[in-house]
C-alpha cells in the first residue's frame, strides 16, 4: 500500500508553489524557443536579402566602353560622303563659294554669317524652321544652327612663346570689340573669363607679356579666319612687328597639322576638337589649350534671284543636300530644276557642323544598303565572302546587318565594369576615369536586357547571352518531368495501397529515404555509367537513326533528362505518399461500399484527392533539379556552345552550368553575366512554380 502511494503522489500533478514553478519553466522554454525560431526565420531572411542584394549589385552599374571606331564618326563619315559626292562644287574657301552662289537661282550652300553679310548685295540667308539668323535668334538659342567658335593654342607655345600668349591674351581681352563688327557674335562674359583664368594657370602670368617680335603660325577654319584677321590687325597696331603665317586650311585640317606635330601655334576652329583628334594630339605630345572667342549663326544661303526658297526645315536640308535631284523632289511647289550644291570642302569644320547638326542620327538606323557599304569598307573581302555564304546578305535583316558592324567595325570593348553601389557612390571618379580612356564612353548598363536573353554564348562578354541555356534548361525539365512524375506517383499508389508490409517492402521504403539524402554527384556518376555509356545508342539517337558525330558519346539532353529524374525520384515518391496517406480512409471505405474496385477508388478519388499535394511535391523537385549542376558536369554538359537544341538527342547546356563557367572566368565583366543569368534563372524557376502553383490550386478547388 505504501509502495502504491508513493506511486500516486509522484505521478500527481504538482500544486501550489510546485505548479507555478512548472508553470513558469515551461513558459520560459516556450519563450526561448520562440526566440530561437524567430532569430532563424530573421537569419534566412537576412541571408536572402544578402544574396539578392549581391546579384542585384553586379546585374547593374556602369561601364566603361572602348570602341575601336566611334559609331558616330562611322555616322558623319558616311553623311559626309553623301553630301559632298551630291556636290556640284566644294572649296574651303567661302569667297569662293559665295562669288558661285551669286547670280544662279538654282543654287545653294552655307558658311559663316560673316560672309553673308559681306555679300548681302548679291546673296540672302533661308530662314531655318522659320527662324532667320540675327543678333537676336543667335543669342536666345532660337536659331538651329548656331554654332560656337574656338581658337586653340599650342599648351607649349603659351608657355615657351611670349608672344603667343600676349596674341592669346589680347584676343581674349578684344575680340568682343570687334566680333560683331566681322558678322558675328560676341561669347558670353563667363566664356571669356574662364579663358582668362586657364590663360593664368597655363602660363603662370597675372598680365599680357610683352610680345616678341618671334613669328605666329596660325592655321584652320575660314569661317574663324576673318575674326582672327581682324584681331591679328589691332595686334599690330599694339606695337608686335613680327612675322604671322595665317593660312586658311579649313577645321579638320588645322587640327590635323596641329595634332601630327607640325610647328603650329594657333589654331582656329570652328567646332571642339573631336574624341579621335585629341588621341592623335596626345600621341605627339601635343596639348590644345580650348579658348571660346564668339558665335556664329551658321546660314543656309541662295542667290538673291531665287524667288522661291524662303524657308526650309532641317529634314528639307537633308533630302536638299544629299537625295534630291531637283528642288520639286523636296517641296512641289518649287520649281521643277537641278539642285546646284556648293559647300565648303571635306577640311571644313563647317561642313563637320552641319552634318553633326542636320543628318546625325544613330548608327543603328542608317538602312541595310549602308551598313554592307561600311562592311565592305572596313573588313577583308575574305571575312565578307565569308558572311555571304553563312547566310546572303539579301537574306539579313537591317538589325542583323548592324550587329555585324557593332562587332567587327565598331568593336567595342568593355574597359571595366563597376557595381550598382559604386555607380552611385563614386559617379564623378568614374567619370574622371572615362576621361582616360582613348576612345572611352561611359554607359550605365543592364547586364539582364532582351539582347541577353536572344543572344547565344560568346567569348566576349560585350555579345554573350544565355539564349542556348535557358532552352536547355527547359528541354531537361521537361524531360526530367516526363520520366520522374509518372514513375514517383505510380511507386508512391503501389507503397500505399498496394504493398503488403513485409520487411521487403520496408527494405524498399528505407532505401527511398536514404536515397533522398544522396549527394547529387553520386546520381551524375550513376547518369554517366548507365545513360551516357551503357545505354549509349539510345541516349545519342543513333538507335532512332537520328544520331550523328557530335552526339555519337551519349552526352545529350536526353541523359541529363533522365540523370535529374532519378536525382528528385525519392522527393517525388516521399511526397506523392504523404499526400496519398492524408487522403481520409473513409473516403475509401465509402468507394468500396459502393461496389468500386480498388483501382477504381484509387483513381477516382485517392489520386484526385492527392493530387494537390503531388504538385507541391513536384514544386519542390523541380526547384532542386532546375538548379543542379554537379551532375550535369560529370555527364559532360558543354560549358561552351552557340548552337541551340533541337531535340532530346542534342549537346546542350543549362543556366547552372552557364553561370557556373562564367564565375569561373577571370575577367569580371564575366561575373555581371553570372549575376544576370542568376535573375533570369530565379524568373524562370519562379515561372514555373507559379504554372505549378495555379494548377494545383485550381485542382484544389475542384475537389472543394
Amino acid at each position: 500500500m505504501a509502495v502504491q502511494r508513493n506511486v500516486q503522489t509522484r505521478s500527481r500533478f504538482p500544486t501550489g508553489p510546485a505548479s507555478e514553478r512548472h508553470v513558469k519553466g515551461r513558459q520560459r522554454r516556450g519563450n526561448s524557443w520562440l526566440l530561437v525560431f524567430m532569430a532563424s526565420t530573421l537569419l534566412g531572411i537576412v541571408a536572402l536579402v544578402a544574396l539578392l542584394y549581391n546579384v542585384i549589385n553586379s546585374a547593374f552599374g556602369y561601364v566603361i566602353m572602348q570602341n575601336e571606331r566611334d559609331p558616330q564618326a562611322i555616322v558623319q563619315t558616311v553623311e559626309e560622303g553623301r553630301v559632298l559626292a551630291a556636290a556640284a562644287l566644294t572649296s574651303e574657301d567661302d569667297e569662293e563659294l559665295a562669288a558661285a552662289l551669286a547670280g544662279n537661282p538654282d543654287a545653294v550652300g552655307f558658311f559663316g554669317f560673316a560672309y553673308l553679310q559681306e555679300h548681302a548685295d548679291t546673296l540672302r540667308a533661308v530662314a531655318v524652321d522659320g527662324v532667320q539668323p540675327s543678333v537676336e535668334t543667335v543669342n536666345a538659342g532660337e536659331y538651329p544652327l548656331a554654332r560656337p567658335l574656338y581658337i586653340y593654342v599650342a599648351a607649349d607655345a603659351l608657355a615657351e612663346k611670349p608672344q603667343v600668349a600676349a596674341l592669346a591674351r589680347f584676343y581674349l581681352e578684344n575680340v568682343n570689340a570687334v566680333v560683331e563688327e566681322v558678322g558675328y557674335f560676341p561669347a558670353t562674359d563667363g566664356a571669356l573669363a574662364a579663358g582668362l583664368a586657364r590663360w593664368a594657370e597655363v602660363t603662370g602670368l597675372t598680365a599680357m607679356p610683352d610680345p616678341a617680335d618671334e613669328p605666329i603660325t596660325i592655321v584652320g577654319s575660314s569661317t574663324v579666319f576673318p575674326l582672327t584677321q581682324r584681331v591679328l590687325s589691332m595686334f599690330h597696331d599694339q606695337g608686335y612687328d613680327g612675322a604671322v603665317r595665317l593660312e586658311n586650311t579649313g577645321t579638320r585640317g588645322g587640327f590635323v597639322q596641329f595634332c601630327s606635330g607640325a610647328d603650329v601655334d594657333i589654331v582656329n576652329a570652328s567646332r571642339p576638337l573631336s574624341r579621335s583628334e585629341l588621341e592623335a594630339c596626345a600621341d605627339n605630345d601635343r596639348t590644345a589649350v580650348e579658348f571660346r572667342v564668339g558665335t556664329d549663326g551658321m546660314a543656309v544661303v541662295v542667290s538673291r534671284e531665287n524667288s522661291f526658297l524662303q524657308n526650309v526645315t532641317l529634314a528639307q536640308l537633308a533630302q536638299i543636300f544629299t537625295d534630291a535631284a531637283q528642288w520639286s523632289a523636296v517641296d512641289g511647289d518649287w520649281p521643277a530644276t537641278p539642285i546646284a550644291r556648293l559647300i565648303p570642302g571635306a577640311d571644313s569644320g563647317t561642313l563637320d557642323y552641319f552634318v553633326e547638326s542636320v543628318l546625325d542620327r544613330p548608327l543603328a538606323e542608317l538602312p541595310k544598303e549602308t551598313l554592307i557599304g561600311i562592311l565592305q569598307d572596313n573588313v577583308s573581302a575574305g571575312l565578307m565572302r565569308r558572311f555571304e555564304n553563312d547566310r546572303p546578305f539579301a537574306e539579313r535583316s537591317q538589325n542583323d546587318v548592324y550587329e555585324l558592324v557593332l562587332e567587327r567595325v565598331v568593336n567595342p570593348t568593355i574597359v571595366e565594369s563597376f557595381t550598382l553601389r559604386d555607380s552611385w557612390l563614386r559617379q564623378s571618379e568614374i567619370e574622371a576615369q572615362v576621361a582616360t580612356v582613348p576612345n572611352g564612353t561611359l554607359e550605365f548598363r543592364s547586364w539582364v536586357t532582351a539582347d541577353f536573353i536572344l543572344s547565344p554564348q560568346s567569348s566576349r562578354p560585350e555579345f554573350a547571352g544565355v539564349r542556348t541555356a535557358i532552352l536547355g534548361s527547359l528541354w531537361v525539365i521537361l524531360i526530367t518531368i516526363l520520366f520522374s512524375l509518372p514513375i514517383g506517383v505510380g511507386a508512391a499508389v503501389y507503397l500505399e495501397e498496394y504493398a503488403e508490409k513485409n520487411r521487403f517492402n520496408q527494405l524498399i521504403e528505407t532505401n527511398i529515404n536514404n536515397l533522398a539524402g544522396v549527394p547529387s554527384i553520386i546520381y551524375g556518376m550513376l547518369g554517366l555509367a548507365i545513360f551516357v555509356r551503357t545505354l549509349e545508342v539510345f541516349t545519342s539517337g543513333r538507335l532512332f537513326g537520328i544520331g550523328d558525330d557530335t552526339t555519337a558519346n551519349g552526352r545529350t539532353i536526353l541523359s541529363a533528362g533522365l540523370t535529374l529524374g532519378l536525382l528528385i525520384l525519392p522527393l517525388l515518391i516521399i511526397n506523392a505518399r504523404e499526400a496519398i496517406r492524408a487522403v481520409p480512409a473513409s473516403l475509401r471505405q465509402a468507394a468500396y461500399g459502393l461496389g468500386a474496385t480498388k483501382w477504381q477508388t484509387v483513381w477516382s478519388h485517392v489520386l484526385p484527392s492527392a493530387l494537390p499535394g503531388i504538385l507541391t511535391g513536384t514544386i519542390l523537385a523541380i526547384s532542386r533539379a532546375i538548379g543542379e549542376t554537379a551532375p550535369l558536369v560529370v555527364i559532360g554538359a558543354s560549358t561552351f556552345i552557340v548552337v541551340d537544341p533541337e531535340g532530346a538527342f542534342s549537346k546542350f547546356t543549362t543556366l547552372p552550368i552557364q553561370i557556373y563557367q562564367w564565375t569561373s572566368r577571370p575577367q569580371a565583366e564575366f561575373r555581371n553575366l553570372a549575376a544576370a543569368a542568376i535573375i533570369v534563372l530565379l524568373v524562370m524557376l519562379l515561372s514555373l512554380n507559379a504554372a505549378a502553383v495555379a494548377l494545383r490550386n485550381r485542382f484544389a478547388t475542384k475537389r472543394a
